[in-house]
């Protein structure tokens, strides 16, 4: 039940952008609670990165007084990877494409990510 609230949530969320390409909730220590990721993309390998990213930079931010950890942004040159706190326990991963307007995913990933802080 929850996992097709989380699936339903996610979906509306890549929905809501043609540059949205994949998302997922993952527990903060790693395990896909749900997921909308194409095939080829393991989700287990998601989930391990990113909460190793989470807690990176968690750390980072702390030891640089930089305040609480808000998100991760990751920039290849084929796309991003944004990574937000949903709650305490869990986090929401999202693939963008490169020429994606960042501005406009962020207000839907925090969006959808306030939705799922109830759920989880």
């Amino acid at each position: 039940m929850r996992s097709d609230m989380l699936n339903s949530i996610l979906s509306e969320l890549n929905g809501t952008s043609a540059d949205i390409e994949a998302s997922g909730v993952i527990s903060t220590d790693g395990l896909m609670m749900a997921s909308q990721l194409p095939a080829g993309l393991d989700e287990d390998r998601v989930g391990a990165m990113s909460a190793a990213m989470l807690a990176l930079g968690d750390r980072t931010a702390t030891e640089l007084a930089r305040g609480g950890l808000e998100q991760v942004l990751v920039k290849g040159d084929k796309g991003y990877v944004l990574m937000t706190y949903a709650g305490l326990n869990a986090v929401v991963t999202v693939l963008a494409k490169s020429n994606a307007k960042l501005g406009l995913i962020f207000l839907d990933v925090k969006r959808a990510a306030e939705q799922i802080t109830q759920l989880v």
